[in-house]
Parts: structure tokens; C-alpha cells; sequence
């Protein structure tokens, strides 16, 4: 059984200006699609199997990101259920010379696991193996999306 750290997954993404909006930020379309894409490769990677996006929860944009940053992406699995999987995702805009980092979306999405026929598959039971892991499960709960 998958355990939640084994699917947590980050991914950083320099924000071009092909990537901006009127406003010299990166456009929250933009932003959508790295959170699903890094999303959708925490759930395959629980899942075991091609995972497609059958919902976006709340989405949240609390700051832009601006041209020059670097747009950090985090996901993990947060929990499961018969062909479905949620993951939790945060993005922060990062400073790339310092480091320096600030939350700027938080959402969760879920997935259905399907096959080569596109009809929905089960998914394993998720394992909470560490204090970490149940910390991160835990702050997705909460976080009620």
C-alpha cells in the first residue's frame, strides 16, 4: 500500500514572460495547469495507473507570481476511495537567488484511476506511515476543500 510520503511530489517551474498575464504575473491558467500536471503524477504514482482530473476543489489565489520567479509546486495524496484518489496541492512563489518563498495557491484535485479503456479501476488503501505523513494528511483534512 502506498504511503502519503511516497507520493508527495515538487516541482518548480521558472515563470517566463510567455507565461504572464496583462499584469506582468503568471497567469492563473498557467498555474492551473502545473498543478494539475504535478498533481495528476502524485495520484498515477499512488494509483499505480493512469489517473485523469474529474474535479478541481477550491482554488485559492492568495499573491501572484511574477515574471522572473520560480513557481514551487507540492502534491501529495491525501486520501482514496474506491477508484478515486485527492490530492493536496500548494504553490509558492520562490525567489530563484535567495530562496526566499511565499505561499501563493492552495487547492486540492481529485483523479479517477482508469485503464486502457478509460472505465474506472480500484485503487490501493492509503498508508499513514510517519508523523509526517500524518501531519500532511491531517492539514489537508482540515483544510476542508
Amino acid at each position: 500500500m502506498p504511503t502519503v510520503l511516497e507520493t508527495q511530489i515538487r516541482n518548480r517551474f521558472r515563470v517566463q514572460p510567455n507565461h504572464a498575464n496583462n499584469n506582468d504575473t503568471l497567469h492563473g491558467g498557467n498555474l492551473m495547469k502545473w498543478l494539475d500536471e504535478v498533481a495528476a503524477m502524485s495520484a498515477m504514482r499512488f494509483a499505480g495507473e493512469t489517473c485523469v482530473t474529474a474535479q478541481v476543489n477550491e482554488l485559492d489565489f492568495e499573491r501572484p507570481i511574477g515574471i522572473g520567479d520560480t513557481a514551487l509546486v507540492e502534491a501529495y495524496v491525501y486520501g482514496a476511495g474506491r477508484t478515486s484518489v485527492d490530492v493536496a496541492l500548494r504553490a509558492w512563489r520562490e525567489e530563484p537567488r535567495t530562496g526566499e518563498a511565499e505561499k501563493t495557491t492552495e487547492s486540492s484535485f481529485t483523479f479517477v484511476a482508469i485503464d486502457e479503456d478509460n472505465a474506472p479501476v480500484p485503487v490501493p488503501d492509503l498508508t499513514v506511515e510517519s508523523d509526517e505523513g500524518e501531519r500532511l494528511r491531517d492539514r489537508a483534512l482540515e483544510a476542508n476543500y
